[in-house]
């Protein structure tokens, strides 16, 4: 795994979930009303939140970046910028050289094992020398969404514990592992039954050893207690795009014809940050934290995991305050003592 440490924004967000055993959302936007929404619904929830753009969306609207980067830099929780499938080599050279990214999704899946394995090794030494983290696809996962190339019309290959080697040696940070997931559409009622391979996203968790980081693509349509699933087999980077946005869009579809620009404007980021809120609270147990700690040494967050009695509590959230009531519901209040990343991820 790379030598950075806890300064970059986006490793420290997940090595804090990973010990203490919860999941971050990481949520696409693709204009200044997605981006508002997501943020306030952070400093709301006082969650952390890792912003994610594609680079198709960079093209389209040069100045998101910026603006998210603005937000992370001034957000009172921990936030990040994330790029994600970043797919053309130029440009992901020209993304690091050029943008104040956090960390970037390298992902050649769309090439043989061989030469993907080759692009991602060199992009991650060329990015690291940046300070910059490295996401990428191990396996091919099946699909495409809006903003990304489509894999469709290539074999969706699940991930072996051959590539979770072979990309542990190509130095990466995250790894975005095949377990059946696709970009796109599931149904109304999410995956099928069966269709997540959650005995090998087990397997995964384990054969890594925290040797590097587990992201969750391709969820649009989970119900929660899916995503809940997955966060137990050891995913914590949580990427998420119509799962949120999509009730904006809706706004937009009933109320654009009859309703003043502005007006729309606030019903959708209203939409968005009441929709993101609820999936930083829905069945998860949800810590208000102490507002005064600098993001390069203490850890904010809102936790992602199941309701726990006063004794899980102890054994599993880090750093919390004695005496919390037990929780049936799966929130709690609480308040982080004040506690050191790395001393949070021993």
């Amino acid at each position: 795994m790379t030598l950075l440490t806890n300064e970059n924004r986006t490793l420290a967000i997940l090595n804090a979930s990973v010990a203490g055993s919860y999941g971050v959302l990481a949520a696409i936007a693709y204009n200044i009303e997605q981006l508002t929404a997501l943020v306030r619904a952070a400093e709301s929830k006082r969650s952390p939140l890792i912003i994610q753009l594609f680079p198709s969306t960079l093209k389209q609207v040069p100045l998101l970046a910026h603006a998210a980067a603005h937000a992370v830099k001034t957000a009172s929780v921990p936030l990040s910028l994330h790029i994600d499938h970043a797919q053309d080599v130029d440009h992901i050279r020209e993304i690091t050289a050029t943008l104040p990214v956090d960390s970037i999704m390298v992902d050649m899946s769309h090439y043989d094992e061989a030469e993907n394995l080759e692009k991602t090794r060199i992009l991650t030494k060329e990015c690291h020398d940046r300070g910059i983290v490295v996401e990428a696809e191990s396996g091919r996962i099946e699909g495409g969404e809006d903003g990304i190339a489509d894999t469709g019309d290539l074999e969706a290959l699940f991930t072996s514990p051959e590539d979770v080697d072979n990309f542990i040696n190509a130095g990466i940070d995250i790894l975005a592992p095949s377990i059946g997931n696709v970009h796109g559409d599931y149904g109304p009622t999410g995956p099928k039954e069966g269709q997540l391979h959650y005995d090998r996203l087990d397997a995964i968790h384990k054969q890594i050893n925290r040797k590097i980081l587990i992201a969750l693509h391709g969820t649009n349509d989970f119900p929660p207690e899916v995503m809940q699933r997955c966060i137990q087999s050891g995913a914590v980077k949580l990427n998420v795009n119509k799962l949120l946005l999509e009730v904006g869009n809706e706004v937009l579809r009933k109320h654009a014809s009859s309703t003043p620009l502005a007006k729309l404007i606030d019903m959708q980021i209203e939409a968005i940050q009441k929709e993101t809120e609820r999936w930083m609270d829905l069945k998860k147990v949800h810590v208000h934290l102490l507002p005064t700690f600098p993001i390069k040494n203490y850890v904010r967050h809102t936790y992602l995991a199941p309701a726990m009695t006063a004794q899980q509590q102890k054994e599993v959230l880090p750093g919390l305050e004695p005496g919390l009531p037990e929780s049936e519901s799966g929130v709690i209040t609480a308040t982080l003592q004040n506690q050191p990343l790395d001393q949070t991820n021993e």
